[in-house]
């Protein structure tokens, strides 16, 4: 009942908005009529393109991804790796950052990527096992919030309940020594959210990803970072739907 009744408010709100919005449309298109003297910029029906929600809305919209994406980014831009390997990150997001002070980052996916970015050297794979990368000869590598989703099935690949942690175990065997490795994954209560997502306590992260060591766990929560938290401090929150994000630096010994 409480859900319906969200709805229905929700659905007069928007239509009150729709409605102020159309106003101010409607008196802004007046005023620009009124007063353009340039013929190539005069306004056209025809070519008419009707925005009436963005006046009223925040410049952007900064996420948890966001805090991951520059949290992981700035720590790479100040160890200065030769080479960067990355797992699944988001492309339009992480690997941009880094394509703005490296050449040579390595991007692994069991999608395609259909664009070719400078920079940028992509093979599809399963990253499970990462089957092309010799032992001990990774610097750096990273995997943002992608680990929780492998073997689900919901990015095409085949269902394994061990995917995450094989893949876990890879990273450490491709990792050198001195190497580093950036993880972001959802954090809190353990569980299952099939098909879209594990998520960890800090301790299994942690605990699988050994011999690597801890340098730093933060945490990207309610739209900032919250920097070197208590590795137990989300473990019974049940709630957060994946929503909390989990930053580990680890490195190799």
């Amino acid at each position: 009942m409480l859900t319906l009744i969200n709805k229905i408010i929700k659905r007069i709100k928007r239509k009150k908005t729709d409605h102020i919005g159309n106003k101010k449309f409607i008196h802004d298109k007046k005023m620009y009529v009124e007063m353009n003297t340039r013929s190539s910029f005069a306004y056209n029906k025809e070519y008419e393109a009707k925005y009436i929600h963005e006046w009223n809305e925040e410049a952007a919209s900064i996420g948890n991804y966001f805090w991951q994406d520059l949290w992981a980014a700035k720590l790479i831009h100040e160890n200065k790796p030769a080479t960067h390997y990355d797992i699944g990150s988001r492309v339009d997001g992480f690997i941009g950052h880094l394509a703005s002070f490296m050449d040579d980052i390595v991007l692994i996916d069991i999608r395609p990527l259909k664009s070719d970015i400078p920079g940028v050297s992509f093979f599809q794979d399963d990253a499970t096992n990462l089957g092309n990368i010799k032992d001990e000869s990774v610097e750096s590598i990273s995997a943002l919030c992608s680990l929780e989703h492998f073997g689900l099935g919901r990015y095409g690949d085949p269902i394994d309940p061990e995917a995450c942690f094989n893949a876990m175990r890879s990273i450490v065997r491709v990792l050198k020594k001195g190497g580093h490795a950036y993880i972001a994954v959802p954090v809190g209560w353990e569980h299952l959210e099939f098909n879209a997502h594990r998520i960890f306590f800090a301790s299994t992260v942690i605990e699988s990803l050994r011999p690597l060591v801890l340098k730093e766990f933060s945490v990207a929560s309610n739209t900032e970072i919250e920097y070197n938290v208590d590795i137990h401090k989300y473990d019974n929150d049940k709630n957060n739907k994946g929503e909390i994000f989990g930053l580990f630096h680890m490195i190799k010994n």
